[in-house]
């Protein structure tokens, strides 16, 4: 066994591999460019190499500073996580060469599935089901659209060296194809030094369901169930849960038995995931397709761990060493479900844009890494980020993963609707509310998945989980008990000679435009005459606090702002203001703000680079044409004309960096 490992990557997941390194008494190096330097993973290892500037093809991306680091420390082995150099076949035999391990699969094996062209190829030759399409080089646009058209739309073209949900679009005509294709070669030689496209049939109502397997130098491969991926968002998953309210026995062991057909045929040893494409629309779960094999570990690893109490990354570090698996497939079961949501910094509420900045305020229902692999009462948090941190503008947005595992897949989503409440995120835009709401969504509850959920479901973009007329007349008591709370601490502090006056139990409460009268009592207060038993431990200073209504126990954030109070509960934000009963009347006297109008001017919605200016000044637009490219996060995000109307100024020159909000061009 190594004495020493590097984990050559960074944030939740460089953090994940110390953990486990820790609890099996190896020593950990961690590497960090300028942006980490005081970033957790950091401070988790027992040791730091500074390996660059913040840029990963300045830092994290350049193999012999790895290297470098590990002759510096004396590491012996390297865990490379997941993304950055994980599947460059350059850098394991680099690694090689240096007589130094690499904690992951064989080279000829991250060589052979990483190309997306060959690895289908190699599938289709070990008796694995593929997607229809064409696998092979593609020239030029011409060329695509050309091959788009045999295979009929819609389709989907991807960057063969992609993965994360880079390098990808769904094209549904041969418009799309020629607007996407150039983008797509783009990201795909931004992201992976690749450009090469290949173009696939795109499956109806397609549910995404990936097989874990592992394997050791032995000859040993094993299927640790099914992942469901299916919840995802510019064909990045934001939801994942194991197993899949899909999958049969039989369905199970048909894409387990295929999946390890497939690692055998490249000799894969170590963990890794085959991502499969399955028709939702046959019910006899006969259709599924072969998408591509990870070899690494993936991001949603842990709702694996939880329902078979396997942990992967101890696995991977055993089978680099050389030992034998010591289970059999019959040992691997399925234990209860979990339930996996990626806590992004990324604003639903501005059409899921990437958000940065600092952290001002952090907290998680369990601390981060504590417990065992279902975490503390079932509530896992993987983070690599604390109070006072900042996302900036060069890595991956994730903030954490909250994980929750329960006997049942009910008891799971009630569980992580009860954490995201306790989730407490500010100083940037953050999905905790759209993460609840899709919790408590009827559809997911039914397990009725696919791909395009988030598009078909929230076609108009996301404002709030769905509040009900109970939930709003709690809410409204809330904001009412609050105002009270405030007012009667406010009058005992006053020092007036003759005391403050006890604020009374009769109020009306303005609520999103909707006015409510709230009578409050003991063990709970009346709305709209309706009563509601309830209780709540809220306190002036408080940010988090835990209510009672009715029955059901909610976690509620609370902030005063001027006369009104901002509150989020159940994945939904309100803002409300309480006012003593007789003052009712003047209610309709407050100024509503009126925010500026900016519909004539084009705003750069994220802080980003102005990779394509798309319109000169004096060019007439149609509603819906391209303005403008903005590259965040390493995706390209093309801004449309909302109208239709003339260019007058252009604000904002190409190759410049931009504020969220910053004015590229102005119509009129």
């Amino acid at each position: 066994m190594f004495s020493k490992i590097l984990i050559a990557n960074r944030g939740e997941i460089a953090c994940r591999v110390i953990k486990t390194a820790q609890r099996m008494g190896i020593a950990t190096v961690a590497v960090y460019s300028d942006a980490d330097a005081r970033a957790p993973f950091v401070q988790m290892a027992d040791e730091a190499v500074h390996i660059g500037p913040p840029p990963a093809n300045e830092s994290y991306l350049l193999a012999d500073k790895i290297i470098a680091a590990c002759k510096q420390t004396g590491a012996e082995a390297v865990h490379p996580g997941y993304g950055f150099l994980s599947e460059r076949a350059s850098f394991v035999e680099a690694l090689e060469k240096e007589g130094i391990a690499f904690i992951g699969p064989p080279v000829n094996a991250i060589a052979a599935m990483g190309d997306k062209i060959e690895s289908k190829k190699l599938a289709k030759e070990a008796g694995v089901n593929v997607v229809p399409g064409f696998v092979g080089e593609i020239r030029d646009t011409e060329h695509a659209v050309e091959i788009s058209n045999d295979i009929g739309y819609p389709v989907m073209m991807k960057a063969s060296a992609g993965g994360g949900g880079k390098g990808m679009r769904l094209a549904y005509s041969e418009k799309d194809v020629r607007e996407g294709f150039e983008a797509t070669k783009r990201e795909g030689l931004n992201s992976f030094g690749d450009d090469r496209v290949f173009i696939e049939k795109f499956i109806e109502d397609p549910r995404h369901i990936e097989i874990q397997v592992l394997g050791d130098k032995h000859g040993t491969v094993l299927y640790l169930n099914e992942r469901e991926c299916s919840i995802q968002r510019r064909h990045q998953k934001v939801v994942e849960e194991a197993p899949s309210p899909f999958v049969t026995p039989e369905m199970r062991k048909k894409m387990g038995e295929q999946s390890i057909a497939l690692a055998k045929a490249v000799g894969y040893h170590s963990a890794g995931t085959i991502e499969l494409i399955v028709s939702g629309a046959d019910p006899t779960g006969e259709s599924f397709y072969f998408l591509e094999m990870n070899t690494r570990l993936q991001v949603e690893h842990p709702v694996t761990e939880a329902i078979t109490g396997i942990d992967l990354v101890e696995q991977m570090i055993r089978v680099a060493a050389g030992e034998k698996l010591e289970m059999t497939q019959d040992d691997v079961k399925i234990d209860g479900w979990a339930i996996e949501n990626r806590i992004y910094a990324e604003d639903p509420y501005r059409g899921f844009l990437p958000s940065t900045g600092r952290l001002v305020r952090y907290s998680t229902p369990v601390p981060a890494w504590a417990g065992d692999l279902r975490g503390v009462d079932g509530v896992r948090v993987d983070s690599g980020v604390q109070e006072g941190g900042e996302v900036s503008i060069f890595y991956d947005p994730m903030i954490a993963k909250l994980v929750t595992w329960a006997p049942t897949r009910d008891e799971a989503a009630d569980l992580q609707v009860a954490a995201l409440d306790r989730v407490v995120l500010e100083g940037l835009g953050h999905n905790v509310d759209f993460l609840s709401a899709l919790m408590q969504h009827p559809r997911f509850r039914a397990g009725e998945l696919t791909t395009g959920f988030i598009a078909e479901e929230y076609p108009d973009g996301f404002e709030g989980a769905e509040a009900l007329g109970d939930m709003r007349r709690a809410v409204a008591a809330f904001v009412a008990g609050a105002e009270f709370t405030e007012r009667a601490r406010a009058g005992r502090i006053s020092e007036r000679l003759n005391g403050a006056p006890a604020p009374g139990s009769d109020w009306t409460v303005k609520l999103d435009g909707e006015q409510y009268a709230v009578t409050l009592g003991d063990g709970g207060g009346t709305v709209d005459g309706q009563w509601i038993a309830g209780t709540w431990d809220w306190q002036p200073g408080m940010r988090l606090s835990s209510a009672t209504a009715d029955g059901e126990t909610y976690g509620v954030q609370l902030q005063r702002d001027g006369a009104w109070w901002d509150l989020i509960t159940r994945g939904r934000q309100y803002r409300g203001m309480a006012v003593p009963a007789r003052l009712t009347e003047h209610l309709g006297h407050m100024i509503e703000k009126v925010p500026p109008d900016t519909s004539k001017m084009l705003l750069c919605p994220m802080p980003g680079l102005l990779v394509k200016l798309h319109v000169g000044e004096g060019d007439a637009v149609e509603a819906g044409q391209p303005l403008a490219t903005v590259e965040a996060m390493k995706m390209e995000n093309i801004l449309r004309a909302e109208k239709a109307g003339t260019i007058s100024t252009i604000n904002a020159e190409e190759g410049e960096t931009l504020v969220v909000d910053a004015v590229i061009l102005e119509l009129e």
